[in-house]
């Protein structure tokens, strides 16, 4: 698959900066091929375009005198977190120098009382998880993969929390940015809201490093729930899954987590991960709150799920039967592989009200079946989100074509539905063509934004916005 443009490359300024940058940084600017391609890589099936340098930053100062280098020869800069987003977003398309904030990984501060902590970029959410453990805190949003924190705050990410916790844009108090031309910025104090002034904050979140390299974040915390419950119930359809799930979230069942798997992915699950589920249409859902609480909320389920035929009900509050189904929730990606040895799996998603959630997967797995693409379907159905996952011979271009012109199709589905072509993903390169079916003229004040800030374009070019 190619892509939507083609920028122009600063050959003298890229080498200009090199240099300089390679005498100030030393060995901590890397050139070398196999470093540079491994910061240009794509989980999914876009083309990977390496940039010119790898720079390892190790303070906001320094990620202020990279940029400032980089600004005064227009010279592109792209952010790298662990390399976990799936739309292209860390690709290289002009050339240029990549950010990694690998080294930036330290906590800052945590304020219990105040129930935040600060942290840089590179943290990633199981490490802040693991420190904040002995002062009963947590931090909810969890997409999966153990990605950065300053990633998950750049591409707006939420996951399987979503539903009760909210997404990245909920839980960030404040940033530290350093923008296109060197300056650092605050956007917020920690106080818990504010009314002053545009909320650069929310700009910034969900911009994917095309309007500024962020450099340190303020994060709502939560207490560990005194209790914590996970329950799984089979169904005989993905629409009588949906239902059940559309019912929970209406009926106001204060659910935490609720993943909807089709039959093909609960067979991929088993294989990988040794599980015996019922290879049919499966729910897994987590309840959090007080011992009472948690029954409650579980046993109520129970009784929707039966409304709709659900069978095999059952819940628990074993931690390590917990651990183990959202491990192997979490390792579908890896499983899915397992239905077609060699293959390669093109992950998509897509976002629509809950009432219309029924319809939209009905319809994404019969045009799946339509085109005879192997398609099991994933999804945090509390907040109407699912992902489909093409199973495809990437050196293939038929197979290619056709998988591209499926995520096409789904994306302009979702978008009738008044959904979104992309709930969590973000848009990086490999959503960039539906934005203005989505928002229209919005796109255009979108693209004044970000002429205003970056009049150079130097920031993650050929990103999110088409060009104008």
């Amino acid at each position: 698959m190619g892509h939507a443009d083609t920028l122009e490359r600063n050959e003298t300024g890229i080498a200009t900066v090199i240099a300089s940058l390679t005498q100030r940084f030393g060995d901590r600017l890397q050139t070398g091929r196999a470093i540079r391609d491994q910061h240009g890589h794509t989980t999914t099936w876009l083309e990977t375009q390496a940039p010119d340098a790898v720079v390892f930053p190790e303070t906001t100062e320094e990620v202020a005198e990279i940029v400032r280098t980089c600004a005064a020869h227009k010279v592109p800069v792209i952010a790298f977190g662990v390399g976990s987003s799936l739309e292209g977003h860390v690709n290289a398309p002009a050339g240029g120098i990549c950010v990694d904030f690998n080294r930036m990984n330290r906590i800052l501060a945590v304020h219990p009382e105040d129930l935040d902590v600060v942290v840089q970029p590179g943290v990633t959410r199981e490490d802040l998880n693991v420190a904040l453990r002995d002062k009963g805190l947590f931090f909810p949003i969890d997409p999966g993969a153990n990605a950065s924190l300053g990633g998950m705050a750049a591409t707006r990410a939420s996951g399987t929390n979503a539903v009760r916790y909210g997404t990245m844009k909920d839980n960030i108090i404040a940033l530290e940015a350093v923008m296109p031309d060197g300056t650092i910025i605050r956007t917020a104090q920690r106080a818990k809201k504010t009314s002053a002034g545009y909320d650069l904050t929310r700009l910034l979140v969900g911009s994917e490093g095309t309007l500024g390299l962020i450099t340190a974040i303020t994060l709502r915390l939560q207490g560990i729930p005194e209790a914590i419950s996970a329950a799984r119930c089979s169904f005989p359809t993905l629409d009588a899954a949906c239902q059940a799930a559309m019912m929970a979230i209406q009926y106001g069942i204060p659910v935490a987590r609720m993943e909807l798997m089709d039959a093909m992915a609960v067979k991929a699950v088993n294989l990988y991960s040794k599980l015996g589920l019922p290879e049919e249409p499966l729910l897994l859902l987590e309840f959090h709150g007080s011992t009472a609480g948690v029954a409650e909320q579980a046993e109520s389920f129970g009784m929707i799920s039966e409304e709709v035929g659900g069978t095999g009900f059952e819940w628990t509050t074993s931690t390590e039967e917990r651990n183990r189904l959202w491990k192997a929730r979490h390792d579908f990606y890896w499983a899915s592989l397992q239905l077609r040895p060699g293959a390669s799996a093109v992950a998509t998603d897509a976002c629509v009200p809950i009432s219309r959630l029924a319809e939209c997967v009905a319809l994404a797995v019969a045009k799946a079946d339509e085109l005879g693409i192997l398609c099991p379907v994933v999804g945090h159905v509390g907040d109407g989100n699912f992902h489909m996952s093409p199973l495809i011979d990437k050196s293939d271009p038929a197979e290619l074509e056709k998988a591209e012109g499926y995520v096409a199709w789904l994306a302009k589905l979702a978008i009738s539905m008044d959904g979104t072509c992309t709930g969590e993903h973000g848009i990086g390169q490999g959503k960039r063509k539906y934005m203005e079916q989505e928002l229209g003229p919005a796109i255009r004040y979108m693209q004044a934004i970000k002429a205003a800030i970056d009049p150079d374009n130097i920031m993650n070019p050929g990103k999110i916005l088409p060009p104008a």
